[in-house]
């Protein structure tokens, strides 16, 4: 029996800006650009000009929150007694307990088909953390409450929620051969 509390499934996955990047990215570049010409270069910016103090807070305002957007991760960790989907970067975290978890299925999905996207979602198959990909795990809870957990090693993860709710965790053997 694995230990209380001890992970047996752990994925972080990045979400996959692409072009989203460069398009994050432009305004604290301008506003770089913009303090430098006027720091540096004696080019006041605006009528009346903004204070340099101004203009350097909103860039590393600004470089702050794209720093933030572009490293959020989304993780998905499953312990003997709950499954827990979070957001790392956001504080939108779930927790559920094994024991409510129905059914759990993998399977494929249209993130922006039926999803509009990735993140956190609402949709045909109720709510939904998507990061990357198409695979993900389908959990009907009691109440009849739906989750969608996008997950890239789905089958994976759909084996150890079934063996997590059975109680089948065992130590590996200390004689295995290999």
């Amino acid at each position: 029996m694995a230990a209380k509390g001890a992970v047996l499934f752990r994925e972080t996955q990045s979400f996959r800006l692409g072009y989203a990047k460069i398009a994050l990215a432009m305004p604290p570049a301008a506003l770089a650009i913009i303090s430098c010409r006027q720091i540096f270069w004696s080019h006041p910016w605006g009528n009346p000009p903004t204070t340099n103090g101004n203009l350097l807070f909103l860039t590393i305002l600004t470089l702050s929150v794209y720093v933030r957007l572009i490293t959020v991760r989304l993780v998905t960790e499953l312990r003997p007694e709950q499954l827990s989907v979070a957001m790392k970067g956001f504080w939108r975290r779930t927790r559920v307990p094994v024991a409510d978890i129905r059914a759990a299925i993998a399977v494929e999905y249209d993130p922006a088909g039926e999803y509009r996207g990735y993140g956190v979602r609402s949709g045909p198959r109720g709510q939904a953390y998507i990061a990357s990909g198409n695979q993900a795990v389908q959990l009907e809870l009691t109440g009849g409450r739906k989750l969608l957990v996008g997950s890239q090693q789905s089958k994976e993860l759909t084996r150890k929620i079934v063996e997590a709710q059975r109680g089948l965790w065992s130590q590996p053997s200390e004689n295995a051969e290999g």
